[in-house]
């Protein structure tokens, strides 16, 4: 059993290595096998195809994505905002760390806003929607938000963050924030003077940006009315 797993291990290690180096589509399973030096009929024996191999990396994906909301929500003795930005900037390290994993979550993501109508599921590939590997993952899918729910929620019974905010929406809202981060990566860091935003402050200020929400101190301001006489 242990060898089963450890050439599991390998084979996923190197697929990480391969779509990182060819991209997922131009690589084939023996690039996988190769990578991993074992032989294409092994590899096989392991996993049915390229995207069965693909749905067990993100499955990987999920199960380290959620050690972060573990690792913080383990880590008590502090307020839930604090513990929030913690995972925000967790949850940003993991996806600069871990990109072919982060961009795998994205991507099943997008699987199953296709997967919840009948027309989009029939573009899904069979070869997906068989995998036992999807199948799990339609299971724990939830499992990280639900962490990140339960972090929102102790943050308003402290008084850490707004009494009237509601935690499942306030934790998926932070999250497409942070997926907007990380899309916008590309073009900030390619040309901060047309942006006018440079890589090295905007995590910080974008951390910040969704702490000062959360606390609620981000307030409109109204123009100050000016006295003036027309004589």
């Amino acid at each position: 059993m242990a060898g089963e797993k450890n050439k599991e291990k390998l084979i996923l290690e190197a697929a990480i290595a391969t779509f990182t180096s060819k991209g997922y589509q131009s690589t084939r399973m023996e690039d996988i096998a190769r990578s991993a030096k074992i032989s294409k009929g092994l590899t096989y024996f392991y996993y049915k195809n390229k995207e069965d191999v693909f749905m067990a990396l993100t499955r990987k994906a999920f199960e380290q994505f959620k050690d972060e909301f573990r690792e913080v929500y383990r880590n008590k003795g502090r307020s839930g905002l604090e513990m929030i930005v913690d995972l925000v900037e967790r949850i940003i390290d993991f996806a600069e760390k871990n990109q072919v994993l982060y961009d795998s979550i994205i991507n099943f993501l997008d699987l199953m806003k296709r997967f919840n109508s009948e027309e989009g599921k029939a573009s899904i590939s069979p070869m997906i929607l068989e995998s036992q590997h999807f199948q799990k993952l339609l299971e724990i899918q939830h499992d990280p938000a639900k962490l990140g729910v339960n972090i929102i929620s102790l943050g308003i019974k402290d008084g850490s963050i707004r009494p009237e905010l509601q935690p499942e929406i306030t934790f998926y809202t932070i999250w497409s924030m942070i997926v907007g981060y990380e899309k916008m990566r590309g073009p900030i860091e390619y040309d901060a003077k047309e942006t006018k935003i440079r890589p090295e402050n905007w995590k910080p200020g974008f951390i910040k940006l969704i702490k000062e929400m959360l606390k609620g101190t981000i307030q409109a301001s109204r123009p100050t009315t000016v006295q003036t006489s027309l004589f």
